[in-house]
């Protein structure tokens, strides 16, 4: 008998690194490829028959009342009231609704893309065989000037907790990798899960950037809403977005404009004239 799982995406982070963008939306609703990152979490676990309240959880904190609109009925909501708790606290605050299962821990902001696998499968390697004893991880190979690590692999935005390490948290702040990945090390329980496709953490405007560039598969990709009269080049235009100016490799978001007479090389335009630019 297979144990019973579910699933928890972590949404309640401040996005310092990303900031000005994280002024005007949380990290976790900002768009690549014009979907929003928690929307593209929620489609994968959807992908393992992991939907709605019952079986899915969202948390925040930073920007909240924004994250709960955004979720709706689709999700069982937990916000920390207080602020942010960590990944580990996070958890804690919803052992009550866990209640004796595992669960798959996503980070709303972490990108995935794998078209050698089926869409929203591709992480599915973290449950096939689990006994529920262990706890697992997907990840990468290390990159040159990577620290930390696990055993030379580096991890990759999910993990799979057993509830017997779960049920030992509590909601207080606290990060994952010292409360359960490290111990779990440490007692020979912690498996690391090979991931084949591209991983990008969106936590930086350069990694952003990246990511945006990456499901935008080297052309543009436009909303069908949008205005473009400029020149649009290995770049992504959000709905109701307005480019009559020049943009390569570029983020416009949804709503943003680029003037005639513009030229924006390695940027993102966001908000009423924001521009954060990467130096790519």
């Amino acid at each position: 008998m297979k144990p019973a799982v579910s699933a928890v995406v972590l949404a309640a982070g401040e996005g310092q690194r990303l900031r000005p963008l994280t002024t005007l939306v949380p990290k976790a609703l900002c768009p690549v490829g014009n979907v929003p990152l928690l929307d593209r979490a929620l489609a994968r676990l959807a992908g393992l028959g992991l939907d709605g309240p019952a079986t899915v959880a969202v948390n925040a904190a930073y920007l909240a009342d924004q994250i709960v609109a955004h979720v709706g009925d689709r999700a069982h909501l937990s916000v920390e009231r207080d602020g942010p708790l960590g990944t580990s606290g996070g958890i804690g605050q919803l052992r009550g609704w866990i209640d004796g299962r595992g669960v798959l821990v996503g980070n709303a902001d972490a990108y995935l893309a794998d078209p050698l696998r089926e869409p929203g499968k591709d992480i599915a390697a973290l449950l096939d065989g689990w006994g529920g004893d262990t706890v697992r991880m997907l990840t990468k190979p290390v990159l040159p000037g990577d620290t930390g690590g696990f055993s030379g692999r580096r991890f990759a935005g999910f993990s799979l907790l057993p509830w017997r390490y779960v049920r030992e948290l509590s909601p207080e702040f606290a990060d994952l990798v010292r409360t359960v990945w490290r111990p779990a090390e440490a007692a020979g329980d912690l498996e690391l899960i090979p991931y084949e496709g591209s991983y990008l953490d969106t936590g930086t405007p350069e990694t952003y950037l990246a990511a945006n560039l990456h499901a935008a598969g080297g052309g543009a990709l436009v909303a069908p809403d949008a205005t473009v009269s400029g020149s649009v080049d290995e770049s992504v235009v959000g709905a109701g977005a307005v480019v009559a100016g020049r943009i390569r490799r570029c983020v416009v978001w949804p709503g943003a404009r680029v003037t005639a007479g513009e030229d924006l090389c390695a940027a993102i335009r966001a908000g009423d004239g924001m521009t954060v630019g990467t130096g790519r």
